[in-house]
């Protein structure tokens, strides 16, 4: 096996553990989402001051969010997808910055911030190997 090769390897698995961090953490925020709404506000207040269909549609697409970034690369079928879902969820991540900012919960992005990075990750390998 060529050094470029054992680089391709490594990337490739690095880059699968950073996709299945990230869609762990999206189903893991869908499934709270669809859970009744005054269990969800003791979790997450700001859900409790939205109407719960806009509660459920964001579950809805953290879940497609999930599914996204594991499916395509996983069956091989239109892998680059992939890429688009990392992309997506970089503008949901920064959507929710701007919510959480403009509601002053400046202190609660940071894990916007590390979704952003890991999926900025995800797109760029995925488009690189893409």
């Amino acid at each position: 096996m060529t050094e470029q090769q054992k680089h391709s390897k490594t990337m490739n698995i690095i880059l699968w553990m950073a996709q299945v961090i990230l869609a762990a953490f999206f189903m893991m925020g869908a499934v709270m989402k669809f859970m009744p709404i005054e269990k969800i506000s003791s979790m997450m207040p700001w859900t409790g001051q939205l109407a719960p269909f806009i509660v459920r549609l964001l579950g809805l697409i953290d879940l497609l969010g999930a599914i996204g970034l594991i499916l395509p690369s996983l069956i091989k079928i239109k892998p680059q997808l992939t890429s688009w879902a990392a992309i997506g969820i970089i503008l949901m991540m920064i959507s929710a910055i701007i919510f959480h900012v403009s509601r002053g919960e400046g202190s609660v992005i940071g894990m916007n911030l590390f979704c952003s990075v890991l999926a900025g990750f995800v797109a760029w390998g995925r488009f690189e190997k893409g």
